[in-house]
C-alpha cells in the first residue's frame, strides 16, 4: 500500500533498545475498524528512561478478534499464518471416530496434548469439544464426534485416535473458500504486540510525525 508506513514502524522495534508504547484504541466511524495509537521509543543508558522517536495510527480493517492491554511492549509482527488464525483462515472438519480405548484417560491426554502443540497457549480445547456428555464418557461410548475444528487440529485427532487402535474419519463442516464473490482475499492477519493481539481483514500504518 503505497505510503503506508508498516514496514518503518517494525524496523523502530527491532533493537534490543528499541521500545514501543500502545498508548490508545478506539473504533473509527467504519464498521468492524478499529485505530490504535503507538509511539516508538529508545532506551536512554544516560537517562535511564525512554527517549520517543515518532507516533504511528494503525488502522485494523474487519477485526473479528482482539485481546488489548496498553502500556509498554517490545515485540510487534503482523502476520498471514498463525496458530490463532486456524479458526478463520482454515477449514473445519467433524472427527467422527469408533472403537474402544485400552486406557481412555491416556487417549484424553493425547488429545489434549495434541491440541496444545496444535495451538499453542493460544486456544483452549473446550471451545472445540463435543459438549453433550463429559469426554471420558464420549470415548467410552463405542463411537461418536470429538468436535469441530480447523483442518491441521483435525488431522492431528485423526493421527491420535490410530495411534490408540480406533478409526477415525473427518467430514468438513461447510464449503471454505478463501476469496468472496468479488475475488477478494477472506483470509485474516494477525498483528501481535507482546500480549495483545488483532485478528483482521488487513492492517495499515500512518506515521503521525517525529517526537
Amino acid at each position: 500500500m503505497e505510503g503506508d508506513k508498516t514496514e518503518k514502524l517494525l524496523s523502530e522495534l527491532q533493537g534490543e533498545q528499541d521500545y514501543g508504547i500502545f498508548l490508545a484504541a478506539q473504533m473509527s466511524g467504519v464498521p468492524g475498524e478499529i485505530q490504535l495509537m503507538v509511539q516508538t521509543a529508545r532506551f536512554d543508558e544516560a537517562q535511564q528512561g525512554l527517549k520517543p522517536r515518532a507516533q504511528y495510527i494503525i488502522r485494523a480493517l474487519n477485526v473479528v478478534e482482539q485481546r488489548m492491554s496498553l502500556g509498554v511492549f517490545g515485540r510487534m509482527f503482523i502476520a498471514p499464518e498463525h496458530p490463532l488464525l486456524y479458526h478463520y483462515n482454515e477449514p473445519r472438519f467433524a472427527v467422527h471416530f469408533e472403537g474402544q480405548p485400552k486406557d481412555v484417560f491416556e487417549l484424553v491426554l493425547d488429545i489434549q496434548q495434541g491440541y496444545l502443540s496444535t495451538f499453542g497457549p493460544w486456544r483452549e480445547i473446550a471451545r472445540d469439544l463435543n459438549r453433550q456428555q463429559p469426554l471420558v464418557n464420549l470415548l467410552q461410548s463405542g463411537g461418536g464426534v470429538l468436535g469441530t475444528m480447523p483442518k491441521p487440529a483435525a488431522e492431528r485427532m485423526t493421527r491420535i485416535f490410530a495411534h490408540h487402535g480406533m478409526a477415525a474419519h473427518l467430514e468438513e463442516e461447510e464449503t471454505y473458500d478463501k476469496d468472496d464473490e468479488h475475488g477478494r482475499s477472506r483470509r485474516m492477519k494477525l498483528m501481535g504486540i507482546d500480549d495483545s493481539y488483532f485478528i483482521a481483514l488487513d492492517f495499515s500504518v500512518d506515521e503521525m510525525g517525529k517526537i
